[in-house]
């Protein structure tokens, strides 16, 4: 399989659309924070929290993912009772701790190959291995990346105004992120440039971002068994 052909294979749509539909979700959730506790109702973001947990748990289908659904509900709950705004504001910390746990644990000597490898193997199953070292590379990049946004959501939650952290959560730290996309896809052209793959087609920019939602997903649940 070439790599030109690869990349004009027809995208999943309903896949997209779900992973659209999350991700608008996790962007505004910053801004659905800061008007709640504005309007003292802090406790609103985290209780659809609870609620989101609550669904996956009742159409879970392994009894540890009910379980361990069921308990972050309880959690966040109670949370939402005692300290609904320190909650609310947590919660973005601990979603860039999965983020670097996930992206992290395929560096494990036995958890390969890298979680960027696996998502661009789906794309293009030939690809040579100077690709797999450099998607190593990159992966161990996002990794930190997601590190470093933890410590600074922690950092802002607990000594930070609430628009401080509303402003990084909502908006810095996107502004970061696609400054490190748009940063690794001009060096990725100058990278291989030497290589018979820029003249059959390196993905741009949107087939790279597309390609991460759809197989994004499926590379998430392989990582879980290994």
């Amino acid at each position: 399989m070439s790599i030109k052909a690869a990349s004009t294979s027809q995208p999943n749509y309903p896949a997209i659309l779900k992973a659209v539909l999350w991700t608008s979700l996790f962007v505004g959730y910053p801004y659905l924070v800061y008007q709640g506790i504005a309007y003292g109702m802090g406790w609103l973001a985290v209780v659809s929290c609870a609620g989101v947990c609550l669904y996956r748990a009742w159409f879970a289908g392994q009894t540890r993912a009910r379980l361990l659904n069921s308990l972050g509900a309880i959690a966040l709950l109670l949370g939402a009772f005692f300290v609904q705004a320190l909650t609310a504001k947590i919660l973005p910390v601990l979603i860039q701790l999965m983020l670097m746990t996930l992206f992290g644990r395929t560096l494990l000597s036995n958890k390969g190959p890298a979680f960027i490898e696996s998502v661009v193997l789906l794309q293009f199953p030939d690809s040579p291995p100077a690709v797999g070292l450099y998607c190593r590379r990159l992966t161990q990049i996002w990794t930190a990346f997601f590190g470093f946004n933890a410590l600074m959501a922690a950092g802002l939650a607990l000594w930070g105004s609430d628009y401080a952290w509303a402003l990084y959560n909502g908006v810095l730290i996107y502004v970061l992120m696609g400054v490190l996309a748009i940063g690794e896809y001009i060096y990725r052209r100058i990278r291989f440039a030497d290589l018979s793959l820029l003249h059959q087609g390196i993905p741009d920019l949107k087939s790279t971002v597309t390609s991460l939602f759809v197989n994004g997903r499926k590379v998430y649940l392989d990582t879980k068994e290994r």
